[in-house]
């Protein structure tokens, strides 16, 4: 089955970030391991989740 998430404004946000440090097209699920798996450095995924966490905190604070 395929996941497809609403594509509200956190979730946007979300596929922006994924799209810059991860250079994925998409953050639905493809049924493709060679879609839906990727190799990341470390210092990019703490890159991105540094950058989510700023975001939810800023939204927080609105």
């Amino acid at each position: 089955m395929t996941q497809t998430l609403p594509h509200t404004a956190p979730e946007a946000l979300l596929l922006d970030i994924a799209k810059r440090h991860f250079f994925v097209e998409t953050l639905d699920t493809r049924m493709s391991d060679g879609l839906d798996f990727h190799d990341v450095a470390v210092w990019a995924m703490r890159a991105a989740l540094a950058e989510a966490y700023a975001a939810g905190l800023a939204a927080a604070r609105r």
